[in-house]
């Protein structure tokens, strides 16, 4: 009788394993787009941390003179597809430096005593003109003012 030796695998890459790992194609595509988006946001907030630390001198790294416009952009891009959202200072609140429903309301409440009105446009496009008082339209909009 002879014996069955036992098959070697080969080794599979990250790749291997993920197509071993899952059969739908999109699926791996989805795997895969998410290693390379976690790829550029490391690069990215490599470089950036290089902008703006001073590295000791022992380690013979110059110092990075660059604009890190393009790349912090690139880095909040990145940061974005994975649900973060970066709020500037002034915007802590959360809401994007808008106004929420109850501070609204308020704002009407207290307009509400004064000589004010509060018009909501629900439907655009809208045309808002000065026309003075006393100014007639004639059949094509056009105000003629009383003499």
């Amino acid at each position: 009788m002879e014996e069955k030796k036992p098959v070697e695998e080969k080794k599979k890459g990250l790749l291997g394993k993920i197509k071993e790992a899952t059969d739908d194609k999109e699926e791996q595509l989805a795997i895969l787009s998410t290693f390379v988006r976690l790829g550029i946001l490391i690069w990215s907030g490599g470089i950036l941390t290089l902008a703006y630390v001073d590295l000791p001198p022992q380690l013979q790294i110059p110092k990075q003179d660059l604009d890190p416009t393009f790349i912090a952009s690139v880095f909040t891009g990145v940061l974005a597809t994975f649900g973060v959202q970066t709020t500037k200072k002034g915007a802590v609140g959360g809401n994007g430096g808008g106004i929420t429903k109850a501070q609204m309301e308020e704002i009407m409440a207290k307009q509400a005593n004064a000589n004010a009105q509060v018009i909501r446009i629900e439907q655009a496009p809208l045309v808002i003109s000065a026309v003075e008082p006393n100014a007639k339209t004639d059949t094509n909009g056009t105000s003629k003012t009383d003499i």
